[in-house]
């Protein structure tokens, strides 16, 4: 058995569970364009929105890293 078998199947499979980087990427410029969209509705509602973003945010951010915890233990063990 060749010795680089395992070594691509464990770069592939950091690579695969790094994908959910790119996920929260687009999760948080969502939430982020949603946030300006709404306060340049109604901006006396800013306050109270940017607290309900902030959790969105780190919600969303745990979610990524997450998934590159995921990539490392998947690389070094």
């Amino acid at each position: 058995m060749d010795i680089t078998a395992p070594l691509i199947a464990k770069d592939i499979g950091a690579g695969l569970a790094t994908i959910g980087v790119a996920g929260a990427g687009a999760g948080i410029g969502n939430l982020f364009g949603a946030f300006v969209s709404a306060v340049g509705r109604n901006p006396a509602a800013r306050d109270r929105m940017f607290r309900d973003v902030l959790l969105g945010f780190a919600l969303t951010e745990a979610v990524a890293l997450y998934a590159l915890v995921i990539a490392l233990i998947i690389l070094f063990t």
